[in-house]
């Protein structure tokens, strides 16, 4: 079994910071693309950030600038850092990543996911 966990949300003001954390644990062969994903109340999840590779990361317009997606192999961590967060970044934020438990199979796995609220 593979689980993703995430960790580090919570309540901040408009402004401030915060960095979610996401662990892979489980039967992992390998680790393709880790992201993080978001879901505001009423609304559809969206993507936030994807590290593909070292080169190579993806950011939603929204939060270019403001966030970094950043990743530990040895550790099967994803984290993401969050600054100058605005009340419209208030959603679940979710971990997201491909991972393959074997040679031959690979599919993408789901955190639970971490509210994270932007209010004063």
């Amino acid at each position: 079994q593979v689980q993703l966990v995430e960790s580090g949300g919570g309540l901040v003001q408009p402004g401030g910071s915060l960095t979610l954390s996401c662990a892979a644990s489980g039967n992992i062969f390998s680790i393709g693309p880790m992201a993080w994903y978001r879901q505001a109340a009423g609304k559809q999840r969206e993507l936030v950030a994807m590290h593909i590779s070292e080169r190579i990361t993806n950011y939603a317009d929204s939060v270019k600038g403001r966030f970094t997606i950043s990743r530990d192999n040895a550790k099967n961590t994803v984290d993401l850092q969050m600054n100058n967060l605005k009340p419209e970044d208030t959603a679940v934020y979710y971990c997201n990543a491909h991972i393959a438990t074997t040679w031959t199979d690979g599919m993408d796995y789901w955190g639970k996911g971490t509210l994270v609220t932007v209010s004063s």
